[in-house]
C-alpha cells in the first residue's frame, strides 16, 4: 500500500478540499479537547456529516482528543467519546495518558495513535507506547531522515511523520512558554504563538523563535523508503486553499510527477518567507528561521481564485463497473460495483420499438458514464441490448443516478464502534509531611549541608564515583535528558551502566526516558514535563512503574489537591523552569557555542532576558523568574514532596534557598507564582 496523505480539517469546506485533491486520510478536531480549539472545527452533527462524507470516499478520519485534561472534564471526555463512537470514525489521537486509559476502556473498536504532543523521540518510546495499544506513534517534527531509519529497525509500529507546515521552535508538548506568560496553553489547544513575537539573541535574526514552515513534499519517497507509513500536513488553522494545495503537491510526489506550478502556490498560499529541510537533513542553522512578511501575504492573495478550483468540484477518485439491460419486454436495470459493494436498479421502464432510429451500445455507455458531479468515473461497461429498442434517456439517467447515490451511501456504511460506559472512582490521596527535593545542572552547586534535604537529583553524566559517594549517605538520582533524539542508545547504557553500580533511581523527564529505566528496572520519578495532569494519568504512570511524580506545573494548587491516586506526587516549588525544549539553539543565530559561555539569554520586546540552556545536543529556554513558594508552603495541599528546580543558581544561592525553603522565608527579589494560582485556559 502507497504511503497515507494525512491532511487537516479545521472545517467542513477544508475536509472536502483535502479528500478531493487526494487525502487518503484527514483529522479533525471536536470543538474540545483538541489542540487547535481555535480552528472551526466540528460539533457533534457536523462530526457525524464529515465522518460520512469522508468514509464515502474510501477516506478515514482521524480523531483529535489530544489536549490535557482535567479531572472536573472527565465526564466531557468520556461524553466526547461516545459521540466520536456513534459517529464511527476510525481513530483517536491522544496526548494524555489519563484521556488514552478512557479511550482504551470506552472505545476498544478505534484505533489509538500517540499525538507528536506525547513528545516520544525514540524506539524506547515508540515501543512502550505500542505496549500501552498504541497502533501509531506522530514523531516529533525535529525527526531527521536518519532518526526515522533508526526507529523504524527498531520497532514495529506505524510511524507517522509530519511532512508540511508549520514548525514550532519547542518540541511538542514541552512549551509552556504560552501558558506562563499569558495562561493559554498549548498543551490545551489555546497556544497564543508567543513565539513568533520578537524574541532576539545577540546578533541574531531578531525573531529567534520564529522558524520557517516545513515542506517535504519532494521527500514523501525518501520518507515512505526510512519507514513512515503516513505524511501529515499540519494546517487546521489554515484556508481550505492551503489544503488543497498542500494535498495536491503530497500526491503529486507519491505518484512521482512534478508540479512546479503547484509547488511555487504551496509557498505562495502560506510561507514564512520560504521553507526549511533543516530537521530532516540534520542541518540546523539560522537559514531555518523565518517569519510571516507583508510579501508573503500578497502572494497568497494572487493564488487563492486558481487553487479554490482545485476542490470546487468532485473529483472522479472511485471507478466503477456498471451493468445495462436492455431487453425487449423487460424492464430496463443497472447495476454498478465498486470497491466491493454493489447495487442493483430496476427502471420499471419497458423499452419500446423504436420508430426511427433505435438505441445504440455508444449512445447507451455515453449516457451510463456520465458520472459528473460524484466522487466516481466509469470504468467497465457492460451492455445487453435487443435490436431495435429505443428508452428515454430521462430514465438511463435516473437509474445512473440510483445507482452512484445508493453506492455512495453503501461505501460510507462502517460498523458501529462499541461505547462501553464507565464508571470512574479514585482512591483519596493520603500523604505524609513533605519531603524537600533538589535538583541540580551541576555537582557543583551541590551546597555542603544537605540537612532537611531528602533527595538529590543531578545529571546522569555525572562523575559515578562521585554520584556513588554521595549515595552512600542521601537519596541521589539521576535525570534523563528530555532532548534524546539520536543519542537514545548512548544515554541507555550511560543509566545501564549507573544501575549495575548501584544506582537505581532514575529521572524521567519524558516517556522515552520513562521507557528505558522501566527496560533496566530502574525506581522512576517523573518530571512535570511529563504533562500528568489528571487523576487517571496519576495511575496510568503508576501501571508504566512509576513510584513518584511531579504534576503539571500548569495545574493549579487547588486542582493539585483534589488529584486522587496512590502514587506519590510533588510539584516545582522553586526555579527557572524550562520553557521550551528546542532543537535548535536559538543563540547560536548570532554566536559559536565556544563564545557563549552558557551565559546567553533571549530579550523580548520589552527587555525581559530568558536564559538559555544547553545539554545533549538540545537547548532549553528558561524562565525570567524563577517560581517561589517558600513563604506559600501551607497552601501546598495533598503532595508528598516538593522539588527546588535549580539551572544557573551559584552553590551559594543553592544553599541559601535550600535555607529559605526550610524556613518558610519571603522572596528577595523579582519572582513568580507560576500557575498554581491563576491555572490556565
Amino acid at each position: 500500500m502507497a504511503i497515507e496523505i494525512l491532511s487537516p480539517a479545521g472545517s467542513f469546506e477544508a475536509l472536502c478540499a483535502g479528500i478531493r485533491c487526494g487525502a487518503n486520510a484527514v483529522y479533525l478536531g471536536t470543538k474540545d479537547f483538541n489542540a487547535r480549539r481555535n480552528a472551526g472545527n466540528f460539533d457533534y452533527e457536523q462530526l457525524d456529516a464529515a465522518v460520512q462524507y469522508a468514509h464515502e470516499r474510501q477516506v478515514s478520519v482521524h480523531v483529535t482528543l489530544n489536549t490535557l485534561i482535567t479531572d472536573g472534564e472527565t465526564a466531557d471526555a468520556v461524553n466526547t467519546i461516545k459521540h466520536i463512537c456513534s459517529s464511527k470514525a476510525d481513530v483517536l489521537i491522544l496526548q494524555d495518558l489519563g484521556a488514552a486509559r478512557l479511550a482504551r476502556e470506552c472505545a476498544p473498536d478505534i484505533k489509538r495513535h500517540a499525538s507528536t504532543q506525547m513528545s516520544v523521540q525514540t524506539a524506547y518510546g515508540v515501543n512502550m507506547l505500542s505496549e500501552m495499544g498504541f497502533t501509531r506513534v506522530v514523531l516529533p517534527r525535529e525527526t531527521s531522515l536518519k532518526e526515522l531509519e533508526n526507529i523504524r529497525k527498531n520497532t514495529t509500529a506505524e510511524l507517522e511523520c509530519f511532512v508540511h507546515g508549520a514548525l514550532c521552535m519547542c518540541v511538542s508538548g514541552q512549551c509552556y512558554l504560552s501558558a506562563m506568560l499569558g495562561s493559554r496553553s498549548g498543551n490545551r489547544g489555546l497556544c497564543a504563538q508567543p513565539c513568533r513575537l520578537p524574541f532576539a539573541a545577540e546578533n541574531g535574526t531578531g525573531h529567534d523563535l520564529s522558524l520557517k514552515d516545513m515542506s517535504l513534499t519532494d521527500e514523501i519517497p525518501a520518507l515512505e523508503k526510512a519507514g513512515a507509513c503516513s505524511v501529515k500536513i499540519e494546517g487546521r488553522m489554515k484556508r481550505p486553499e492551503y489544503v488543497a494545495a498542500a494535498t495536491t503537491a503530497c500526491k503529486n510526489a507519491v505518484r512521482g510527477e512534478e508540479n512546479a506550478e503547484i509547488n511555487a502556490a504551496l509557498r505562495a498560499v502560506f510561507s514564512r518567507s520560504g521553507f526549511t529541510k533543516g530537521y530532516f537533513e540534520g542541518k540546523l542553522s539560522r537559514n531555518m528561521f523565518g517569519t510571516r512578511m507583508k510579501e508573503d501575504v500578497t502572494a497568497a492573495k494572487e493564488v487563492l481564485p486558481t487553487l479554490e478550483k482545485l476542490y470546487e468540484k468532485e473529483q472522479p477518485l472511485i471507478p466503477v463497473d456498471f451493468y445495462l439491460s436492455v431487453i425487449e419486454n423487460e424492464t430496463v436495470t443497472l447495476s454498478g460495483s465498486a470497491m466491493g459493494k454493489s447495487y442493483f436498479a430496476d427502471s420499471g421502464v419497458v423499452p419500446e420499438k423504436a420508430l426511427n432510429k433505435p438505441m445504440t451500445q455508444e449512445v447507451l455507455r455515453h449516457r451510463i458514464s456520465k458520472c459528473g458531479g460524484t466522487p466516481f468515473f466509469a470504468n467497465d461497461i457492460e451492455i445487453d441490448l435487443d435490436e431495435g429498442l429505443i428508452v428515454a434517456s430521462s430514465a438511463i439517467n435516473a437509474l445512473r443516478r440510483e445507482v452512484l447515490d445508493n453506492l455512495l451511501r453503501k461505501l460510507g456504511e462502517r460498523k458501529e464502534k462499541r461505547f462501553i460506559p464507565i464508571k470512574l472512582s479514585h482512591t483519596e490521596h493520603i500523604c505524609g509531611e513533605k519531603k524537600l527535593y533538589i535538583r541540580l545542572s551541576d555537582i557543583s552547586q551541590l551546597p555542603e549541608d544537605l540537612s532537611g534535604i531528602d533527595t538529590v537529583y543531578l545529571p546522569i553524566y555525572t562523575d559515578i564515583g562521585k554520584l556513588m559517594e554521595l549515595n552512600s549517605h542521601i537519596r541521589i538520582g539521576v535525570e534523563i535528558p528530555r532532548g534524546i533524539f539520536s543519542n537514545a542508545d548512548k544515554i541507555f547504557e550511560r543509566l545501564k551502566l549507573l544501575k549495575e553500580n548501584g544506582l537505581d533511581l532514575a529521572y524521567a523527564t519524558n516517556l522515552d526516558g520513562v521507557a528505558m529505566a522501566r527496560q533496566l528496572s530502574m525506581k522512576i520519578h517523573t518530571g512535570f514535563t511529563l504533562n500528568i495532569f489528571n487523576t487517571l494519568s496519576l495511575e496510568e504512570a503508576e501501571k508504566l512503574g512509576v513510584s513518584e511524580v511531579t504534576v503539571s506545573a500548569e495545574l493549579t494548587l487547588q486542582q493539585i489537591k483534589r488529584l486522587g491516586g496512590e502514587v506519590k506526587r510533588g510539584i516545582i516549588a522553586y526555579g527557572n523552569i524550562p520553557l521550551m525544549l528546542t532543537r535548535n539553539c536559538p543563540i547560536r543565530n548570532g554566536k559559536t557555542c565556544g563564545s557563549c559561555g552558557g551565559n546567553s539569554y533571549l530579550t523580548d520586546r520589552l527587555g525581559v532576558k530568558f536564559p538559555v540552556v544547553c545539554s545533549n545536543g538540545c537547548s532549553e529556554v528558561l524562565n525570567s523568574r524563577p517560581i517561589y513558594l517558600a513563604d506559600r508552603l501551607g497552601e501546598i495541599e495533598n503532595v508528598d514532596f516538593i522539588t527546588l528546580y535549580f539551572t544557573k543558581e551559584s552553590r551559594e544561592k543553592v544553599a541559601a534557598t535550600v535555607g529559605a525553603y526550610l524556613d518558610g522565608e519571603k522572596a528577595d527579589g523579582e519572582f513568580t507564582r507560576g500557575l498554581y494560582y491563576r491555572g490556565v485556559e
